[in-house]
């Protein structure tokens, strides 16, 4: 879906700042649901959302660009500990916002009753590929929440995600709704751009939001996705992925898998390439982007 018309859908809604947002909706810790619908059907669910919903707008702009980098082992531990359904499982990321230019250092592990707990740090953005500044943090988030041994383990760049994001807070319930659009991925070998796809994400405290609801009428359940782990599933296609296949069947055509052919990309900006530690089909990595956003949208989910 390009995003005018999605842009075009959104214009009825009144806007809320970040700074309020943020007050009124900062979910760190959170249940989420996440449904894969055609692009297409985004408007309509748009046109049905309950009254008084508002849309994330900073500087005019209600679509924002994210880039997100994957660290994981030479191994895919973290890959694998999804795959797997481990309780300690664990992902580590940096964040840009392509608007602002910030960027972020991500650790996300698992809470309490199957939620999602994520802990950021500031970071720069010439080190958005290199993980040794934020050792410490990611070791540390590691350790608080019973993952020991980080310490002892390598991370490389694996994977990179890119897409497009608006935010929507439901004030009844005081929860969040993310769209993502426009998706892609980038491994060191290959890349996957599925246009004709969505990712809805509701971020609640608790119980069902009011859009999860909406959905549900409209027979869209929540889908197993990961954009890390399903992504670097449908890129490399030998790993075990039993989890998603399901969704990897349905939403993730084998023909959209592409060598990569961008010889152009900076070389920091592709897991795998000469400036990462890996090279070739050794190396693992992934992308995402802004603050307003970020903080907006951050937190777990329910996976």
């Amino acid at each position: 879906m390009s995003a005018a018309p999605l842009d075009t859908a959104l214009d009825s809604l009144p806007p809320i700042g970040l700074e309020e947002l943020l007050e009124c909706a900062m979910l760190q810790t959170r249940v989420d649901r996440k449904y894969v619908l055609p692009a297409a059907s985004v408007n309509a669910l748009l046109g049905r959302l309950p009254p008084g919903t508002r849309v994330l707008e900073i500087d005019d702009t209600r679509s924002f660009a994210y880039r997100s980098l994957y660290f994981d082992t030479p191994g895919l531990d973290s890959y694998l500990l999804t795959a797997y359904r481990r309780r300690r499982r664990f992902k580590i990321r940096t964040r840009v916002y392509e608007q602002s230019g910030e960027c972020w250092l991500e650790v996300k592990v698992c809470g309490s009753r199957g939620s999602t707990v994520k802990r950021r740090l500031p970071y720069a953005l010439e080190n958005d590929n290199d993980l040794a500044p934020g050792r410490q943090f990611v070791d540390t988030t590691l350790a608080e929440h019973h993952i020991p041994g980080s310490a002892r383990l390598t991370f490389v760049p694996t994977l990179t995600t890119r897409y497009r994001r608006t935010t929507l807070y439901l004030p009844d319930s005081g929860s969040r709704v993310t769209i993502d659009t426009g998706l892609r991925w980038r491994d060191g070998d290959h890349e996957m751009h599925l246009p004709d796809m969505a990712v809805v994400e509701t971020k609640t405290g608790s119980t069902a939001s009011p859009v999860d609801r909406l959905l549900w009428r409209h027979r869209y359940r929540p889908s197993r996705i990961s954009k890390y782990a399903t992504g670097l599933a449908a890129l490399r296609p030998d790993l075990p992925a039993t989890r998603w296949q399901r969704t990897l069947r349905r939403n993730f055509p084998p023909d959209a898998r592409r060598p990569v052919t961008d010889v152009n990309l900076p070389a920091e900006a592709v897991p795998g390439s000469s400036g990462s530690p890996l090279s070739g089909a050794q190396a693992h990595g992934s992308l995402d982007a802004d603050r307003c956003q970020e903080e907006a949208l951050a937190g777990g989910s329910r996976r």
